[in-house]
């Protein structure tokens, strides 16, 4: 199970979030330009269907004439099929930049994510990199739909104010006055809901990563009976982020009373206003009911707007949380130059990658490793926080002082990518992906893939499932054992026949019949090609040249495994 790590990277800076949001927004400027436009004709449509609604009274109806009020009627029925017309294109193109902006970034997230430099990872469960990608891409998108709401209400209510300043100068200084005082009151309010958007997000995922946490150890657990104990951590984690989206929705529920409450007022306001100055006759009856008719439209703009602004505040909050991890430092040095063409080293076959002649010196404070082209080596580690080193050093997933050259090139001056193409390391807890059985061991097969399953005895596995190599293997590998799983992983690493192929554990899984027959079967398809082996099964260590013996981070021995059994340290470090 993966272990739970708090270790934070500082966050973005605010530079970045608006690098995230403004570049998003930038990449659909088109439909949301489009969007806005069509949004704008509708709000302005629906502002003029009250005051057309005031002329048919001022010039049909109170005049009496006929015709009149059959032009004036189909001038209000040509109006409402624009406005319909305006609203539905504009809101296929607002939803486009929506859905289009949550796929970028989401193919963002997962881009730097799957970088082979890694680091977006740390101090996050995957769990929580799901959540950025899915829920923070999201309300980003959100964001690219209601913008170009907002600004069509803004139109709405320019509309609204000239219209009010035509038929009356006091309506339409009060619209033009008010407004502004309202929107600052809207944004001020916001406030509170984009300082708790963050943490319910930021516990929500938490939740989420401390439950894919517990699925993916789930049998481990109920190995080690200790349940009640992952239930206990879940249950805290699930309650911190009920507290943190209750508190969310408790300010978003306080933002949206209040900005209903200060709408209704300022409505009540202008409705008042609208009927003492019909009363006196300073305007006219259709007048008065074009009036009361934009008082009332106006609720629908300002409605939008204290939306918009609810969805710029959650939008921001989530802009932050996925600059956070676009912005994570590498855990690798990037690539320097002189790198040797990756490109078309990628695109080779393994056997011209080189001869797999590999150097490492300073793995640990007192380990270096000589592998001539075509050894098999063991490597004995007393403490596995070395050999977990040793691993994660080869396979280059963190910076370190220990310099690995690869056939006289150092493998520093070479993309990620390019070097664990060169030296692949097979982790004993690698992840096999969903798909058939053939798919996951040719995942990346430099050939036939039955000689690399005969070596890992993972034919036997393709045997008893039901479909044989055409079996499908579930996200993980969870529809297999944990033997079945370690001997697909070990096969896939072995059709991919690199130049040099590190292997960590590949066997702790598997009983020892197996396990001595999967030795003998790497060391024979291996041979000609350079093996590292990280272990302490005696039967692994048996098939290698040479073992070196590793304690408190030096080499305290070296030497074949049948010599080395005369010591007692070393047959004490044999698992």
């Amino acid at each position: 199970m993966t272990n739970e790590r708090h270790s934070r990277s500082v966050d973005a800076p605010e530079s970045a979030v608006r690098s995230v949001l403004g570049g998003a927004l930038r990449a659909r400027r088109g439909p949301i330009a489009a969007a806005t436009v069509l949004f704008c004709g509708h709000q302005a449509g629906e502002a003029l269907v009250p005051v057309l609604v005031g002329v048919v009274i001022d010039r049909a109806v109170a005049t009496g004439d006929p015709g009149a009020l059959v032009g004036w009627l189909a001038l209000l029925g040509l109006d409402f099929l624009v406005l319909s017309f305006c609203y539905r294109w504009g809101a296929r193109r607002s939803w486009y930049a929506d859905v289009t902006t949550d796929q970028s970034l989401r193919l963002q997230v997962a881009e730097r994510v799957l970088d082979p430099r890694g680091g977006a990872e740390t101090g996050r469960l995957p769990g929580e990199l799901t959540s950025v990608a899915v829920n923070d891409a999201k309300r980003v998108g959100v964001v690219a739909f209601a913008l170009p709401l907002g600004i069509a209400a803004l139109a709405a209510m320019a509309v609204a104010a000239t219209v009010l300043l035509t038929s009356s100068p006091v309506l339409g200084v009060l619209v033009l006055v008010g407004t502004p005082l309202l929107l600052a009151a809207v944004h001020y309010l916001g406030r509170p809901l984009e300082r708790r958007s963050g943490p319910e997000q930021e516990a929500a995922a938490r939740a989420s990563g401390v439950a894919a946490d517990l699925v993916e150890g789930f049998r481990v657990l109920g190995g080690l009976r200790a349940q009640p104990a992952a239930v206990t951590r879940y249950v805290g984690a699930s309650r911190a982020a009920l507290a943190a989206t209750l508190g969310a929705t408790r300010a978003q529920a306080l933002y949206q009373g209040a900005v209903l409450a200060a709408n209704g007022l300022f409505l009540a306001l202008v409705a008042l206003v609208g009927g003492r100055l019909a009363a006196s006759g300073v305007i006219s009856v259709g007048e008065l009911v074009a009036a009361v008719g934009l008082a009332q439209f106006l609720v629908t703009p300002l409605q939008i707007l204290g939306w918009v602004n609810g969805r710029l505040a959650q939008g921001r909050a989530s802009s932050r949380r996925i600059a956070d991890v676009l912005s994570a430092p590498y855990a690798v040095d990037v690539a320097r130059e002189g790198n040797p063409h990756p490109t078309r080293a990628l695109e080779s076959s393994p056997h011209e990658l080189g001869k797999g002649e590999l150097s490492a010196r300073g793995l640990l404070s007192g380990v270096d490793l000589e592998l001539e082209p075509g050894a098999h080596v063991g490597v004995v580690c007393a403490d596995p926080a070395d050999a977990a080193a040793i691993v994660r050093t080869l396979a280059r997933e963190t910076s370190t002082p220990a310099v690995v050259t690869l056939d006289g090139t150092d493998v520093a001056t070479l993309a990620p990518a390019v070097s664990r193409r060169r030296v692949l390391v097979a982790a004993h807890d690698a992840v096999l992906f969903s798909g058939t059985v053939a798919e996951t061991v040719g995942a990346a097969a430099a050939g036939d893939v039955a000689p690399a399953l005969a070596a890992a005895h993972a034919d036997q596995v393709a045997e008893v499932l039901p479909d044989g190599l055409d079996s499908a293997v579930s996200e993980q590998g969870r529809s297999l054992s944990g033997g079945q799983r370690q001997r697909l992983a070990l096969a896939r690493a072995l059709a991919a026949d690199p130049p040099v192929l590190v292997l960590h554990d590949p066997t702790t899984a598997v009983d020892a019949v197996t396990e001595a027959r999967i030795a003998a079967g790497v060391a024979a398809l291996r041979a000609g090609r350079t093996t590292l082996v990280v272990a302490t099964r005696p039967a692994l260590l048996a098939a290698t040249d040479r073992v070196v013996h590793v304690v408190d981070g030096r080499v305290a021995a070296g030497g074949t495994h049948a010599t080395l059994l005369a010591d007692p340290t070393y047959r004490g470090a044999l698992g």
